[in-house]
């Protein structure tokens, strides 16, 4: 029996507003991008600092959730699987992408002109494309070890 396990977790911030779209068949989808730093000091004293940027898919309940309120510079918490889609561009070349398909997010900062963290929690949407097998546990901030 092989055990596999395809978890992301990540807290950052959005890089760019939440882009909202259906699918053909009606399915709400929203892409957006959470930076995340890192700090260290390297073997000359000096301080470095290196950033990342992963590209983020919601869908359904929760891709609504985001799109409605998370926005540019947001601090969030997310949780999902790494999935890696290929296709080809018009001039025939062929591109991938790796991107955190999210099941839950939790915002972390006061929403903008001061107003409170909306209660809304990704766990109350339906998770959309979860592998079978994986639960459907929430995930608390206080439980979040760091």
């Amino acid at each position: 029996m092989s055990m596999s396990l395809n978890r992301a977790t990540i807290i950052g911030n959005l890089t760019r507003d939440p882009e909202l779209r259906n699918t053909t068949s009606g399915q709400s989808v929203t892409n957006f991008s959470v930076a995340t730093s890192s700090q260290w000091t390297d073997a000359a004293g000096q301080r470095q600092e290196r950033t990342e940027y992963h590209s983020i898919v919601a869908w359904g309940k929760l891709a609504e959730i985001c799109s409605q309120y998370l926005g540019k510079g947001r601090k969030v918490y997310v949780e999902g699987r790494l999935q890696t889609r290929e296709w080809e561009t018009q001039d025939g070349q062929k591109r991938q992408r790796t991107e955190i398909v999210a099941d839950n997010m939790i915002m972390l900062d006061r929403a903008p002109q001061g107003g409170a963290i909306p209660t809304v929690r990704a766990s109350d949407a339906a998770p959309q494309q979860i592998e079978p097998g994986v639960g459907e546990q929430e995930i608390r901030i206080e439980d979040i070890p760091f």
